[in-house]
């Protein structure tokens, strides 16, 4: 299953074919035939839910993936713009190290596990130079640890402090200066803002994006939420039972998006704007990977279900004519079982193909009249 290239920029780094199992007594396909580009200086956002295989895929991705789990086949190409395309499966010992944080760097999901708690976060920081720039001295490691905290929007006099002392999007921040030390062209971030409040998962986004516009790195941001995922990403691929199900353009994802669950997802949210609308949620839950259903994955769950989808696993293909169209894995835009297309309900995004019913009127509280002392001046009394 692949996906069409980067839509603009070279590409800086190419999945083909990725498959993931966890060994045990039932092995566990986690990730199965995933493939996208990645253009430089872009920002891909991969959505679904929990166990869809999305931090699996980073994990992969990046060569950290550990026992049980096993990369069963498919390659990792990185695109440097000095020199030839490297295969990460070819990179061992000495030169898979130098590789990592170099090139590609990962912001990992928790930050309080991800530092070591007696550390102070300038070890963390000049530890990062020991091992990748050997030949500095301590003053201008110092100097480097400085000037990271500085970029995050960090004061430099926090570096004595352990992760315990700071808040967490403070340690996040730090995560984020660590993965930029070395300045490299590919950023993952697996789900960095979930354990934040929103206000300060705004201010992490907006630090990473200025970030991007100033170093040129891509972006590879890992999220069950689609609705950030849709304010922060150029292209998006939404995953379900440890493959990719939609793929194409953030913006046209998110006005006409054609895979029932990625409009389930949708649907799940409420928005800011226009009239009220009635709220879905996706009954159910995510298929067990250890025991895969037959057919589309999302079979159990789909109210657009077809006799087929029990029998048939869709590969991704175009949702439509455009050549910018998003792909879609959905037997509904198969033009050989579907000939006139997906259903009017589907087309219109809805994920209940039954007619809606209109929203409850809002609630109405009769006010009194005002009296002839309800605007006289109310001063305390003494």
């Amino acid at each position: 299953m692949t996906v069409g290239p980067a839509p603009a920029g070279d590409t800086v780094l190419s999945v083909r074919g990725l498959n993931v199992v966890y060994d045990g007594p039932t092995p566990v396909q986690a990730v199965r035939d995933v493939s996208f580009d990645l253009a430089r200086g872009e920002v891909l956002g991969i959505a679904g839910e929990s166990g869809c295989g999305k931090s699996t895929l980073a994990y992969a991705m990046t060569r950290l993936l550990k026992p049980p789990g096993r990369l069963v086949s498919g390659e990792v190409v990185f695109h440097p713009d000095d020199g030839p395309p490297v295969d990460l499966s070819t990179l061992h010992g000495e030169h898979l190290r130098r590789f990592r944080w170099n090139r590609v760097a990962m912001v990992f999901q928790g930050a309080m596990n991800a530092l070591n708690p007696v550390l102070s976060v300038r070890r963390q920081l000049a530890d990062v130079f020991t091992a990748h720039r050997p030949e500095l001295r301590r003053r201008e490691r110092e100097e480097r640890c400085r000037e990271l905290l500085d970029l995050v929007g960090i004061g430099p006099e926090r570096l004595s402090s352990y992760p315990h002392e700071l808040s967490g999007g403070m340690r996040q921040r730090v995560l984020i200066a660590m993965a930029m030390a070395l300045r490299p062209d590919v950023l993952v971030m697996d789900e960095p803002t979930t354990a934040l409040d929103v206000v300060v998962q705004r201010d992490i986004l907006e630090e990473v994006d200025r970030l991007r516009a100033r170093f040129g790195f891509a972006v590879v941001f890992i999220t069950h939420d689609l609705s950030l995922l849709l304010e922060i990403s150029d292209r998006l691929a939404v995953m379900y039972g440890g493959r990719i199900v939609e793929y194409g353009r953030a913006a046209d994802i998110h006005t006409a998006a054609h895979h029932p669950y990625t409009v389930g997802l949708l649907r799940s949210f409420p928005s800011l704007r226009g009239p009220r609308t009635v709220l879905h949620g996706i009954p159910g839950t995510p298929p067990d990977l250890s025991r895969p259903p037959p057919g589309c994955p999302f079979t159990a769950r789909c109210p657009y279900v077809l006799d087929a989808c029990h029998r048939i696993d869709p590969a991704l293909r175009p949702a439509g004519t455009g050549p910018a169209t998003s792909q879609v894995a959905c037997l509904h835009y198969d033009p050989a079982l579907r000939p006139d297309g997906p259903p009017p309900a589907l087309r219109a995004g809805r994920f209940d193909p039954e007619p809606e019913p209109d929203p409850p009127p809002a609630a109405t509280v009769d006010e009194p009249e005002a009296g002839p002392d309800d605007h006289a001046d109310r001063r305390p009394s003494e």
